[in-house]
């Protein structure tokens, strides 16, 4: 729905298939109808959610995973994402991967930056996006 507010009034216009319906010919007959200048011509469009899994793989076997993983929870906390699901995924001679699963809002962006302040944290080996998907509804 795109809002037109002109002086005081205001005016909605239902769009059609595509975003052109709202033209120049719309906004030149409210000018012409009512003798003033629009004053705000706005579209709101809402961003979609992301779900994102990052696994973390520790440098050995000792690392203590549960402290690791709130480290890593507060980390995308501070990002703006929303941690839904924690797994251990067993890699080799006792080594496990970490597997976060979250969801953030997708006008955040990249998570280049999220990656880059979980590999600062001590005893990890690598950080690496596994998957991303858009969540409907």
């Amino acid at each position: 729905m795109y809002l037109i507010r002109v002086a005081q009034l205001s005016f909605c216009v239902q769009s059609v298939e595509n975003h052109s319906s709202l033209d120049v010919s719309i906004v030149e007959k409210l000018q012409q109808n009512t003798h003033v200048q629009p004053v705000v011509l706005q579209v709101q469009t809402k961003m979609a959610q992301v779900i994102v899994t990052l696994k973390i793989m520790p440098k050995n076997p000792e690392i203590n995973l549960p402290s690791l993983e709130e480290k890593v929870k507060d980390k995308i906390k501070v990002f703006g994402g929303e941690v839904g699901k924690v797994e251990q995924e067993p890699i080799a001679f006792g080594l496990k991967a970490l597997k976060l699963i979250f969801v953030m809002d997708e006008s955040l962006g990249s998570t280049e930056s999220l990656e880059e302040d979980i590999r600062k944290l001590k005893g990890i080996q690598s950080v690496e996006v596994t998957d991303v998907r858009r969540a409907i509804g």
